[in-house]
């Protein structure tokens, strides 16, 4: 189970997740997935690296690594130039500023929560609708082997089978799956996810596998 109260760590690979509110869907149409994915890009690569994701019609799954705790200061310092994150001053908008580890986790869930209200703000105005989308915590769960990496990268895209929406992982297109198999220049760390499961072929065989 994930845990929305577990502290994100430097250097430390998470699975997030997280679901609409109630009922509600996140993603209606083809371009929402666009969307959605075009928000993550603009605010998750400063603070986190990606190995692997699926989007389903009122949840979500990405592997992320996050940066250094130097790569991490150096992203606070540029957004907020006048707030240092190792003085007793906190960067706009984080809470509990005691300790360096605890700005930098908060200011992860800060990134994680600009993105979905962004999001939310240009979905709901587009469907006209009010309210909060997404549940208003996400989960995360930390990762601590190889296995466990490969083990997650196979559920994350096996999801879509999972949930009776496909019957193949390749028929859907909202996850990681094509990209990481792909030649195409990519976003995801593509190289470090095929080395764990050994290169492409093994890749795709553990995928087949129940």
């Amino acid at each position: 189970m994930g845990n929305n109260r577990e502290p994100f760590e430097p250097n430390t690979v998470y699975h997030v997740y997280n679901h609409g509110n109630a009922e509600d869907n996140i993603f209606r149409e083809d371009t929402n997935y666009g969307f959605f994915l075009k928000r993550y890009r603009k605010y998750i690569p400063p603070i986190a690296d990606t190995y692997a994701y699926c989007l389903m019609p009122n949840h979500f799954h990405f592997m992320v690594r996050i940066k250094s705790e130097e790569a991490l200061v150096t992203f606070v310092k540029e957004k907020y130039p006048n707030k240092d994150p190792q003085s007793n001053k906190n960067p706009q908008g984080l809470r509990n500023p005691e300790g360096l580890s605890k700005k930098l986790s908060n200011l992860i869930s800060h990134q994680f929560g600009t993105l979905f209200n962004s999001y939310t703000k240009s979905y709901n105005k587009f469907y006209d609708r009010r309210g909060s989308l997404f549940q208003n915590t996400f989960k995360r769960k930390s990762l601590t082997s190889n296995a466990y990496y490969i083990h997650l990268i196979c559920y994350i895209h096996k999801n879509p089978i999972h949930h009776s929406f496909v019957d193949k992982i390749e028929d859907w297109p909202y996850s990681s799956y094509h990209s990481l198999l792909s030649k195409q220049p990519t976003k995801l760390k593509r190289k470090k996810a095929l080395e764990w499961f050994g290169g492409r072929e093994n890749f795709i065989q553990a995928h087949k596998r129940d």
